[in-house]
């Protein structure tokens, strides 16, 4: 392609309200055009990155027997009434009416109607597994569009779908796409972790997210350097091999302090002569309708997703002063496990571990000291804290660091709830009906675009991996004054094309500092430019990558550009 006669509008300015590296990248080398917040165009070059993100996904879905097909992305309200995701997607769930009054959902996922698709078409246990996927444009109505493609309102996904007549056949699909994914990641040239996670508003028990290490990144990976766990924050677990009771120690007799006028938990833990992890706090949750205390250590965090699991409930809010003081008994900084009432008491692992600690006595102005596990009933123990760095990991292995991430995609176990949920169900060997056991798999593509550049880029802008570049050869003629360049330049042009490589040709009446500096941005792997040595058949060639420059005589360029995308 002549870059005279395609459209890359490169600019050096910015709008201040880019913040990430791949964001103020794509702007700059020309690649996206925002049309309001969260909606992009996506430009020439841009495009066949995401073309290229595309043949490869497909080409390892095809490696695993996965076949494409599409489906809608209008789908009407009745199926996701259905499967009651109609309300529990809230907001983000964009929604609109026809004329007839009939309501759709533009859609941000498909398990709706992928079950719709199967439902009646897919009617023995002789035809499963069934493994489907399509890629398409999502929408989602986030409350902040922000960081350019990593989070937007539109955006394109590959989703995928696989139907089972038992939990094996499902496991063996989902390692499939497990593998096929860390496959697609590898040939992209990106740092990432599989990570255990939640599986959110999609549903299932067992998932794995992956995340590409990125600063910008939205999501926090907790992982070892001793192995390959990974876990979300949110769902890492902190095992109890973190905690230990000191032995021999003194076990004194537990008293009612007046603690007046301390207003945190650091007060209160140096006025009771302890240390903050030896200072209780509880706190009044209200869940479904029911209350809860919830005891900690003073230094932790409770973790909301832990208490939910830990519960079974799925609407959690603190407990209003009045409905403290009122139904429960106590009153707010004083709070404490001795003769609370009308609620469930529930501690997190390691207050068994506590000794001789402080808690609130449930009566405005004091505290006990010098309490022990044992001294008051508690209903149950679960690990309910946000695990911190440092803290021993789950498979033992050492201690967890954080990093940030990038959510590129996820795999889920979906059991049996969409088809149960949508009466969708097949006939077994014994002609019984059965409900589907069913698996769900997305890729970002649009995110990985983002995803990539944040990784691969230097102070000049983009460095594309092979795998993914929008040309695979830059050739830049410096002088189109100078015939010889000119000449040249054609001839290896012709050359290069005929030879089976996309090659953007820089044939455009600019100074050769704007042609190098627009190389550079644009990120092309392999640079060939044709300078003052034309006449001498010799062209420079250069890595964008370790910006390595050779000079190259024009019977030995295929050789060259060969070998270095072997």
């Amino acid at each position: 392609m002549r870059q005279s006669r395609t459209f890359i509008p490169t600019t050096r300015e910015v709008p201040s309200s880019a913040e990430a590296i791949s964001h103020k990248l794509l702007i700059k080398a020309g690649m996206v055009k925002q049309v309001s917040a969260g909606v992009y165009t996506y430009l020439p070059l841009a495009y066949k990155v995401i073309r290229n993100i595309e043949r490869v996904v497909r080409e390892e879905h095809e490696a695993f027997g996965a076949v494409e097909l599409l489906m809608p992305i209008l789908q009407s309200e009745d199926y996701w009434k259905e499967s009651g995701r109609w309300y529990k997607m809230g907001d983000e769930l964009m929604r609109l009416i026809d004329r007839k009054g009939a309501g759709y959902a533009l859609s941000p996922t498909a398990e709706e109607i992928i079950c719709q698709t199967v439902n009646n078409m897919v009617t023995s246990y002789k035809q499963l597994p069934v493994n489907l996927y399509q890629i398409q444009t999502k929408f989602r109505d986030e409350m902040r569009p922000r960081l350019g493609l990593l989070r937007g309102k539109e955006f394109i996904m590959k989703d995928g779908y696989s139907f089972h007549d038992s939990p094996e056949s499902l496991r063996e699909t989902y390692v499939d796409y497990y593998n096929a994914y860390c496959r697609i990641y590898d040939r992209f040239d990106l740092k990432y972790r599989a990570v255990k996670a939640d599986s959110g508003n999609i549903g299932g028990s067992y998932t794995h997210e992956f995340q590409a290490l990125a600063e910008v990144g939205e999501d926090t990976i907790v992982y070892t350097e001793e192995s390959d766990y990974a876990a979300n924050i949110e769902t890492a677990v902190v095992v109890e091999d973190n905690y230990t009771m000191p032995t021999g120690f003194e076990k004194k007799e537990r008293e009612l302090l007046e603690t007046p006028n301390q207003q945190t938990i650091d007060d209160i833990a140096a006025y009771c002569g302890v240390e903050t992890n030896r200072a209780m706090k509880a706190l009044a949750l209200k869940a479904d309708g029911e209350f809860y205390l919830v005891l900690m250590r003073g230094n932790d965090q409770l973790n909301e997703l832990k208490f939910k699991k830990a519960t079974g409930t799925s609407e959690v809010e603190m407990a209003t002063e009045d409905e403290i003081e009122k139904v429960m008994g106590s009153c707010v900084g004083y709070m404490g496990p001795f003769d609370i009432k009308n609620c469930k008491v529930i501690g997190d692992n390691a207050i068994k571990y506590m000794y001789n600690h402080s808690c609130g006595a449930n009566k405005k102005g004091f505290h006990y000291i010098n309490v022990n596990p044992g001294d008051y009933p508690i209903d149950a123990h679960y690990d309910l804290r946000m695990i911190e760095e440092g803290d021993l990991a789950e498979d033992l292995s050492g201690p967890v660091k954080f990093a940030k991430g990038i959510e590129i995609g996820q795999v889920f176990e979906l059991g049996q709830g969409y088809s149960e949920a949508m009466n969708v169900t097949y006939l077994d060997a014994n002609g019984r009906a059965n409900y589907f056991h069913m698996g769900c798999y997305g890729i970002g593509i649009t995110r990985l675009v983002s995803a990539i550049i944040e990784q691969h880029n230097d102070k000049n802008g983009i460095i594309w991996p092979k795998e993914v570049t929008p040309y695979q050869v830059h050739l830049l003629c410096l002088d189109t004054k100078k015939e010889e360049q000119v000449k040249l330049s054609e001839e290896l042009y012709e050359k290069l094309t005929k030879a089976g490589y996309e090659v953007l040709y820089d044939d455009r009446n600019e100074r050769a500092g704007v042609k190098f500096n627009d190389a550079d941005l644009i990120g092309m792997p392999l640079q060939i430019i044709v300078g003052k040595k034309a006449s001498e058949n010799i062209v420079e060639i250069k890595d964008r990558k370790t910006l390595e420059k050779e000079d190259v005589g024009v019977e030995s360029i295929l050789e060259k550009v060969e070998v270095f995308y072997k």
